[in-house]
């Protein structure tokens, strides 16, 4: 799918367990409230962004648990009940309408087979799934990020990153893609996005509002 001619971007790429998918409420099911569940995934969110070099996610996942007061084995569980994933509930209008005009593709800090699994989820084939694991490294580093837009064949310029959390904002701004935020969760841009304000194009509550920004 090629964008229209007059088009801003050429390709709009999406992070995935936050941005498409309301991985939040898979969390909070497997820690057993939303309280530990917040207290978890912000663990686990700060354990992958600060990794560097990949390292086995179910690992991370368990770590991260661990390291929140919570069983080790919520991370087995929580990898056993994967597929209980669902996208938010405007998800499939908003890549249908992208679809249609422009190609999709997701950078994701996930192994190749949760990422797989997690981005059929949205019943949409990317044209291009960028996962930790393939990359070698974990976002915020380039790697990831640069990946994608290689297989893609498109610059920076052309391309549209769509952060869940704030620590996508620097990570996808640094290599130079533009970047809209949805912000699910209504938390300022302090929270992890500094130095990304430059590149920002839009911020939102849901993901409607990309439809704009992409024009």
């Amino acid at each position: 799918m090629n964008a229209p001619p007059n088009a801003r971007y050429d390709v709009v790429v999406f992070d995935l367990l936050t941005a498409l998918l309301d991985s939040w409420s898979l969390w909070n099911a497997v820690a057993g409230s939303a309280e530990s569940g917040m207290r978890w995934r912000r663990e686990y969110l700060r354990l992958t962004y600060g990794q560097g070099p990949y390292r086995d996610y179910e690992e991370l996942v368990t770590s991260s648990a661990v390291s929140s007061g919570m069983p080790a084995t919520l991370g087995a569980e929580l990898v056993r009940r994967w597929d209980e994933l669902t996208p938010w509930p405007e998800v499939p209008d908003v890549l249908g309408a992208l679809g249609r005009r422009m190609r999709l593709a997701v950078v994701t800090n996930c192994s190749e087979a949760l990422g797989m699994r997690a981005a059929s989820r949205t019943d949409v084939s990317f044209d291009v799934t960028v996962t930790a694991e393939r990359a070698g490294w974990y976002k915020p580093s380039p790697r990831p990020y640069e990946l994608a837009l290689a297989e893609l064949g498109v610059p920076p310029s052309r391309a549209l990153f769509v952060a869940g959390s704030p620590n996508d904002l620097p990570g996808a701004s640094a290599v130079g893609m533009d970047v809209f935020w949805h912000n699910r969760l209504g938390l300022p841009l302090s929270a992890g996005g500094a130095g990304a304000e430059g590149k920002l194009v839009g911020s939102a509550a849901t993901l409607g509002e990309l439809l704009r920004v992409v024009g």
